[in-house]
């Protein structure tokens, strides 16, 4: 599919790259010009493929907002991957995806649009290209469906948030390979109602979808999360549907009570969840895959840990069975990296009362836990 970049703003390039940039792009396809923003994380130097995060705006945002509403820029910094935030066209005055909603007459070629966006950073980045992965908020998980069903060949992982999938989404999906899904949604969304309506199928029908098409167990593990915030509304179930084809998982995170919101979003609306970050969450799910399924697990991701004690004031210790030293990095709610260390003993401790109180994630290895610093 032909496609030609026509303007391409960079804010302080140079090659090699040496520093966190913002970059403003656009293409035509299928004489449209598109619009895309792509961050590069300061740690991007070309000389190594990494992975690629397309982040999904919702119906009538657009690329700038959903960088800041749904913002993987600071996990980016750390972890390393291009994150490009695609922009969609106007019909009947708002923006948006065609995702095959009813009757609103919208037919661009967004699933093209994609693919060539995939292409032409790949042509102009060390991309890893069996590690792209799609997300989006509302329409943006919308179309993070619809990836997962007309470019699976492409699409290593998907996660929604407030999203589901239209009925002509569902009725012709066609996927091609084993794809591992991640469904974050409140019961108690009243955009993207979570038990369905005429247009949109439930999270039920949904879920029960994947699971079927990647052959998963069906019966799940539930884990009801801690509920870190009680003034929140919400509470959360972590749903895991295991043993896919290829190692994937279909997964849930139910926020009971909430809303269509995106978790711990740095904009509060009403209804957000605050005992999970969706994009925390959403990194963690995305970096245990590629295209051909489940990668391979290090031998440290399977240490036993035990942290204590979490909540906390002050200190947490961590005893783990384990024979060599370990890096751990914590980070804030919002993703920022706050602390580097290293485990030397199988009893650590780790000073947490410089911290503010709120949520933080600790990180060894590629298995992330939640600590909650209070008062």
């Amino acid at each position: 599919m032909k496609h030609t970049t026509i303007l391409l703003v960079l804010i302080g390039f140079s090659f090699p790259i040496s520093a966190q940039q913002t970059i403003n792009g656009s293409m035509i396809h299928n004489g449209i010009q598109r619009d895309y923003i792509l961050y590069i994380p300061a740690i991007y130097d070309g000389s190594t493929d990494v992975p690629l995060v397309l982040n999904f705006h919702g119906y009538g945002s657009n690329a700038n907002e959903q960088m800041f509403y749904g913002d993987f820029r600071d996990i980016a910094d750390t972890e390393g991957f291009l994150l490009v935030h695609p922009q969609g066209t106007i019909i009947n005055g708002d923006q948006q995806w065609n995702v095959g909603f009813l009757g609103n007459g919208n037919t661009t070629d967004d699933v093209g649009f994609t693919e060539a966006l995939i292409d032409e950073l790949a042509n102009l980045y060390t991309i890893n290209l069996d590690r792209v992965y799609a997300t989006g908020m509302s329409n943006g998980g919308f179309m993070s469906f619809l990836l997962a069903c007309q470019l699976s060949e492409k699409i290593a992982a998907v996660a929604s948030v407030t999203g589901s999938m239209t009925p002509d989404t569902y009725d012709a999906c066609n996927a091609q390979q084993p794809t591992p899904i991640l469904q974050i949604h409140g019961t108690g969304d009243s955009n993207v109602l979570y038990n369905g309506d005429t247009w949109t199928r439930s999270i039920e029908d949904v879920i029960s979808y994947w699971v079927n098409y990647n052959n998963c167990e069906t019966s799940p593990t539930t884990t009801a999360l801690t509920d870190i915030n009680h003034s929140d509304g919400s509470t959360v179930e972590h749903i895991i549907y295991s043993g896919g084809d290829n190692g994937v998982t279909t997964e849930h995170m139910k926020i009971i009570g909430g809303g269509h919101t995106w978790p711990s979003s740095a904009i509060t609306l009403p209804g957000t969840n605050q005992d999970i970050n969706a994009s925390m969450e959403i990194w963690h799910f995305f970096s245990k895959f590629d295209i051909n399924g489940i990668l391979s697990v290090p031998e440290f991701d399977n240490i036993q840990v035990n942290i204590y004690p979490n909540p906390t004031n002050s200190k947490i210790n961590l005893s783990l069975n384990f024979s060599r030293e370990l890096n751990y990095e914590l980070f804030s709610s919002l993703g920022k990296l706050l602390i580097i260390g290293t485990i030397k003993t199988n009893n650590q401790e780790i000073d947490l009362s410089n911290l503010s109180p709120n949520i933080y994630y600790l990180k060894l290895g590629n298995q992330v836990f939640k600590i909650l610093k209070s008062n």
